[in-house]
């Protein structure tokens, strides 16, 4: 939540902690007076700077490690970093035009393929965790059904959803069905259950079983019954790259915060709910610490994007990686990511 840092710094201030926190994040060590003076353009002494961090360390934007001189940014000081980076937009980065070149539309036969390789693709490039939720299409409609007799009880069921994705089974029923009974159930079905989800197709039926036709009902029934929709029974989000996070010093270290965080990555429930609230924002939104309240980890920040299918958001994307992560690359890698993603699934859907 951005803040009104106006009121509690002057330009001097700020500028002063956005290097701070610039060259914590590049570096990963306490930030000195000096080279706050060089970094900054300022022509300042070095007890003026002292005095600044001061002021700052009061106003809960800094820290003074015990075993350094220096200084380092908070939950607060990050915060802050943030906040200001989006207001003053981001430069063009060669992550981005890597993951462009991944993430062409016509490469990817379903909204599945897609939405695995957008995680792999975030993970690949920013070499943290890639998240993504499975995108909740109410498109998934059947265009056609077929079915196909293989021995005198087995019989292999292909459905095809949105006229590209495709599910085969097969299925062993009780009763011996001939070629032609299963190409006029297959015709009926074609004819009144195409462009319907599998969710309508299961309301219809239990209106309509009673009067469709003996073969041609027990046929809807093991279809139904046993062809599940693309999206039951699949996890709702994606994670790829969680074992990047183990070469992150900051965390490697805490073996407790490790095992906590892939018990995370295992169960997902708390990763869901923390991209579902992410899908409500407006853009790119940035979760440092414990901000979310629903992924408790002081030493881990997120950065996610919604994506839409024609102007309706159905899924969010992002990474996880520690606090100290380059902000305005990861800022604009998520954005352009969400922005493909959504051109692929509003154009090949």
């Amino acid at each position: 939540m951005a803040q009104d840092y106006d009121e509690l710094l002057s330009d001097r201030a700020q500028l002063l902690l956005r290097v701070l926190v610039d060259n914590y994040i590049r570096d990963g060590q306490p930030v000195g007076s000096r080279a706050l003076s060089r970094d900054s353009g300022l022509s300042l002494s070095s007890a003026t700077i002292r005095n600044v961090m001061a002021d700052l360390e009061e106003l809960g934007y800094v820290a003074s490690p015990h075993t350094s001189a220096g200084r380092v940014p908070t939950d607060r000081g990050y915060r802050f970093f943030v906040d200001t980076l989006l207001r003053r937009g981001a430069t063009i980065d060669d992550g981005a035009e890597e993951v462009r070149r991944h993430l062409e539309p016509a490469a990817y036969d379903t909204p599945m393929a897609l939405v695995e390789n957008a995680s792999q693709v975030l993970s690949n490039v920013t070499r943290l965790a890639g998240v993504v939720t499975i995108p909740l299409l109410p498109l998934h409609s059947i265009s056609q059904i077929e079915f196909v007799g293989l021995a005198e009880d087995r019989i292999l069921v292909v459905i095809v959803y949105n006229d590209r994705e495709v599910q085969n089974r097969i299925i062993q029923t009780q009763a011996n069905f001939s070629q032609s009974q299963l190409l006029e159930a297959a015709n009926f079905l074609n004819a009144h259950y195409t462009g319907l989800t599998m969710e309508e197709v299961r309301a219809r039926l239990k209106v309509e079983l009673d009067a469709l036709r003996g073969e041609i009902a027990t046929l809807m029934q093991v279809a139904v019954s046993i062809v599940a929709d693309p999206q039951e029974n699949m996890d709702e989000v994606v994670v790829s790259g969680e074992r990047n996070l183990l070469s992150v010093s900051e965390l490697s270290s805490d073996m407790d915060t490790l095992r906590r965080l892939f018990d995370v990555f295992e169960q997902k429930t708390q990763l869901v709910r923390l991209l579902d609230v992410s899908s409500q924002a407006d853009g790119v939104r940035i979760y440092i610490g414990g901000e979310s309240q629903v992924l408790p980890f002081e030493d881990l920040s997120v950065v996610t994007a919604p994506y839409e299918v024609d102007g309706q958001v159905v899924g969010t994307l992002g990474v996880i990686g520690p606090q100290r992560m380059p902000y305005e690359r990861m800022i604009q890698i998520v954005d352009v990511t969400a922005k493909l993603v959504s051109n692929a699934l509003s154009h090949g859907k």
